[in-house]
């Protein structure tokens, strides 16, 4: 642990690069960036006249979660038996029709979860269990063992190819790599057929293929589609791994489509690829990959793995969906979804991820919560004028790029207050929660009020704690200030004539008090003046708080009370009353110095 009170940095302190320009004073630091080269000096690239970058994505590829084997081997505290289940009865449920459930022949937990799988009847027909190995005989003979029962399998052989594996790890030179790799596969051909009737299918990994010679992993790739006599009924997959992420997304998408290209009888193999997220750049990678001819995609809901991570299969399904493209999966509930992740690896998700976190579509913002209010209404209206359900419509609102309702998220979360919060987003809680349609010369009057709260306190409110801030600023006054009213009434006495008699209570001296005017309100006024309050009402406005006879009524009113400008409410089921109420609260906020 560091006992400084920061960090030991070092400020730049070289001279500014010549032909920099003047905006950019950037120095050199001390940090040693020449100990790393740049993944062209360590990888052949050998496609110049790429396609990729003009294509579009226009269908989801065979998403393959790895969360079971990959994701797992990258948990301080792996899953148990039971954890495992939960998560594969999950991914199932969310709609993957192929799912890596483990290394049978690395732990007995893991062996045990497959042969509890074959024997439960917990794997429906028409998904396939794939089940990871090492390119070894007494490991793929325990796996074979493992799977024995199962409907549908794929059997997922793996070795590093790239040369400081090859050199360092492995001991290989590429000629005996690619034999031990060919001897491998056969072996577990034979295996494979010993079992007549069982369905297993084969997939190869060269790991670290990002970084491995591409004539090299099309040699060893070929050379396995023609051993294991793959045809377009009976692929092969050959899963390209960006296994530690070492350059931009278009290196890697450069890769897949020179793959993609060049493999030998292509309609009998299946492209797949396992992003990794070292560069902080996975999605993008996978993203382009497909673009390049990838079909098929392994990767963890929320992107849990080793490191940083393998790619996010919830970001990369949803971003489909944001662009009209069905994912063909589930993320109809994506909290449920998250609850269960989260059970299961014992780790958080971050507030802010992408889509999936708890904060991900809330809004503290002044301007956001203001743009998104205004969208959410356009979009009601533009539904209502097409005659379609508010979720059935085109959607359109800024700052959400899906409707958070489609993925089982409740608009409750999406606008929220502090004290960076905006008199559209305070206005959109009361209106959605309570019904109340704030005047806009009242939204900025009770955006202070808010603004003064969560100063003070330093964190957000509720949506219960914004209406009891209204209640008590507005609504409350009418009846707690130095003018009560004791008693009133009201009629018409003539066309256009009214007239407002009450019993007011000022400085604890009842005052029985009578006045005129064109309608209730003004008589009420005349009547405050005869007690010695000067009222001017410069803004009136009300309306019914839901649909039916008996639903409350709010009323607004804006009133310069000797010379003070005050805003009040009135709430009743009687608009005549919420409206006398409104006045009364502003004359009693304006004479309490409570504007």
């Amino acid at each position: 642990m560091r006992t400084t009170a920061f960090p030991t940095l070092r400020t730049p302190a070289g001279e500014v690069p010549a032909g920099a320009p003047a905006w950019n004073p950037q120095r050199p630091g001390a940090m040693p960036h020449h100990r790393y080269r740049p993944a062209h000096d360590r990888v052949a690239l050998p496609l110049t006249d790429r396609s990729w970058p003009s294509r579009r994505l226009t269908r989801a590829p065979l998403w393959v979660p790895v969360d079971l084997r990959d994701g797992n081997q990258a948990l301080a505290e792996p899953m148990d038996a039971a954890r495992k289940r939960r998560m594969f009865d999950l991914l199932v449920a969310m709609g993957f029709k192929e799912i890596e459930v483990g290394y049978p022949s690395a732990s007995e937990t893991d062996f045990g979860f497959v042969r509890h799988l074959a024997e439960s009847g917990a794997v429906p027909d028409d998904v396939t269990v794939s089940v990871f190995t090492a390119a070894r005989e007494d490991l793929i003979d325990r796996t074979i063992a493992s799977v024995e029962g199962l409907p549908r399998t794929l059997v997922h052989l793996y070795t590093a190819t790239a040369p400081v594996w090859r050199d360092v790890v492995l001991g290989r030179s590429r000629n005996e790599l690619r034999a031990m790799i060919l001897d491998a596969a056969t072996y577990l051909m034979r295996r494979a057929e010993e079992r007549p009737g069982a369905d297993i299918r084969f997939e190869f990994s060269p790991e670290v293929f990002n970084l491995t010679e591409p004539d090299y992993v099309l040699e060893v790739c070929d050379s396995l589609t023609e051993r294991w006599e793959a045809s377009w009924d009976r692929p092969v997959v050959h899963n390209l791994p960006a296994t530690v992420e070492i350059a931009t997304p278009n290196v890697y998408a450069d890769q897949i489509e020179y793959m993609h290209r060049h493999l030998a009888r292509r309609d009998a193999v299946i492209l797949s690829v396992h992003p990794h997220n070292d560069r902080g750049t996975g999605v993008a990678c996978a993203e382009l990959a497909v673009l390049a001819g990838a079909q098929r995609v392994e990767g963890c809901l929320f992107g849990n793995g080793e490191r940083t991570g393998n790619v996010d299969l919830v970001t990369l399904a949803l971003n489909l969906y944001a662009q009209g493209v069905d994912p063909m999966v589930d993320f109809s509930d994506i909290d449920g979804v998250r609850e269960v992740v989260e059970h299961c690896n014992r780790l958080p998700v971050h507030p802010r991820h992408p889509y999936g976190g708890e904060l991900v579509h809330t809004a503290f913002s002044g301007t956001h919560q203001d743009a998104i209010a205004k969208g959410m209404a356009e979009h009601a209206k533009r539904a209502a004028e097409q005659g379609v359900p508010a979720s059935e419509a085109a959607w359109a609102v800024p700052y959400l790029p899906i409707d958070p309702a489609d993925i089982g998220r409740t608009y409750e979360e999406v606008i929220r207050i502090n004290s960076q919060s905006g008199k559209g987003g305070i206005a959109h809680l009361l209106h959605t929660h309570h019904g109340l349609d704030l005047p806009r010369g009242m939204r900025p009057d009770f955006s202070r009020a808010v603004q003064r709260v969560t100063d003070d306190t330093g964190r957000e409110l509720s949506a219960k704690e914004l209406w009891e801030l209204f209640r008590t600023t507005y609504l409350a006054p009418a009846d707690e200030g130095a003018v009560e009213t004791v008693s009133w009434s009201t009629a018409e006495t003539a066309p256009g004539a009214h007239e407002f008699t009450c019993v007011l209570r000022i400085d604890g001296r009842e005052h029985s008090c009578r006045g005129t005017g064109n309608g209730p309100l003004a008589a009420l006024t005349d009547a405050l003046r005869t007690a010695g309050v000067s009222v001017d009402i410069l803004g009136y406005s009300e309306h019914a708080t839901a649909a039916g006879p008996d639903s409350p009524a709010v009323a607004y009113a804006e009133c310069r009370v000797d010379g003070t400008t005050c805003w009040g409410a009135g709430w009743d089921t009687s608009v005549l009353t919420a409206s006398v109420s409104s006045v009364m609260a502003a004359v009693n906020r304006a004479l309490g110095g409570r504007s």
